[in-house]
């Protein structure tokens, strides 16, 4: 084990904290506004069949069962002995094990349903009076199939009302209106009083063009300027002509014989030197000898030297 003196006191990335914001508020008023557009499509076949529930044997929908289902404590009870519909580990819904979600069972009071239905994998329990937008939508998407017992499903009257009758258990609450009175909008599109006043369909279709720069693209440039080719050629031409020029000029200098002064003949052709293979090596000089000691080496500066009384020649 090898223990780094730079990796102490280690900590998590990103902790959490206590002031951290799990949840969003939502007000009061809006978390029904959002549930009962829930329940009003739990009701269509075709919303309940688009988010994977089999509803193809049962009878009606919404589903109304007695309400002596909410007695029921086992779970054998509740699942008829199916094979299919078990109790199941409640571990087994996390990240790693994903199990689709079931059937909504809402009931109105709680005299065993909840521990007869709790452990059936993919089942969901909810109370009337305390309906949750998470889960009759779950991910966003309406149309879970819901079963309601008897008593709950006459309770939502006083829930939330109707258009003629406000709510009883809530105080100064109606229903939501509808935007439309008729949802059907591709009948709506299609009947002679909204095609009778609007205009006749666009057949030219006018797509849009890339812009190219008429600078570096000599195509565009010459749709805007027909004379940028004379323009662009004249210069080309007139460098290849003073090309031309300048080559006969050299050509003719070199054929012209050359004139010399008077007294000399004039030579044909002027010939180019041929160059040199090579060059004799410089003849060495002889070192060059200081002036004093030439001179004082002369015949002439010895007779004149005195000597000395031992008789020898001091130079």
């Amino acid at each position: 084990m090898v223990l780094l003196e730079t990796c102490r006191g280690g900590r998590m990335f990103a902790p959490t904290k206590t002031w951290h914001r799990w949840h969003c508020r939502v007000s009061a008023t809006q978390k029904p506004y959002a549930i009962c557009p829930a329940l009003a499509a739990s009701a269509l076949p075709a919303l309940v069949m688009s988010k994977g529930h089999r509803v193809e044997q049962v009878p009606e929908l919404p589903l109304v069962a007695e309400d002596k289902v909410e007695g029921y404590k086992k779970t054998k009870e509740a699942v008829y002995a199916s094979q299919r519909m078990r109790a199941g580990k409640g571990s087994m819904r996390n990240r790693r094990r994903i199990r689709r979600r079931g059937p909504c069972i809402i009931y109105n009071e709680d005299n065993g349903i909840i521990k007869a239905f709790r452990n059936i994998p993919g089942i969901t329990l909810l109370n009337v009076g305390k309906l949750n937008i998470l889960k009759l939508a779950p991910g966003g998407h309406v149309g879970r199939f819901c079963v309601w017992t008897e008593s709950a499903f006459r309770k939502l009257g006083n829930l939330y009302g109707t258009w003629r009758k406000a709510a009883s258990l809530k105080s100064n609450y109606n229903l939501p209106m509808h935007k439309m009175l008729n949802t059907d909008l591709s009948r709506i599109l299609k009947s002679p009083e909204i095609q009778r006043a609007l205009r006749a369909p666009r057949k030219k279709m006018h797509r849009r063009v890339l812009k190219k720069n008429p600078l570096k693209n000599l195509r565009i440039m010459l749709k805007l300027n027909p004379y940028a080719k004379t323009m662009r050629r004249n210069p080309v031409l007139r460098q290849a002509k003073n090309h031309k020029l300048r080559m006969d000029k050299a050509a003719a200098a070199l054929e012209t014989p050359v004139v010399v002064k008077k007294g000399k003949k004039a030579v044909g052709v002027k010939k180019q030197k041929k160059p040199l293979a090579g060059k004799k090596a410089a003849a060495t000089k002889k070192p060059a000898v200081r002036r004093s000691l030439q001179r004082r080496n002369s015949p002439r500066m010895k007779r004149k030297l005195p000597h000395n009384n031992l008789g020898l020649f001091i130079p």
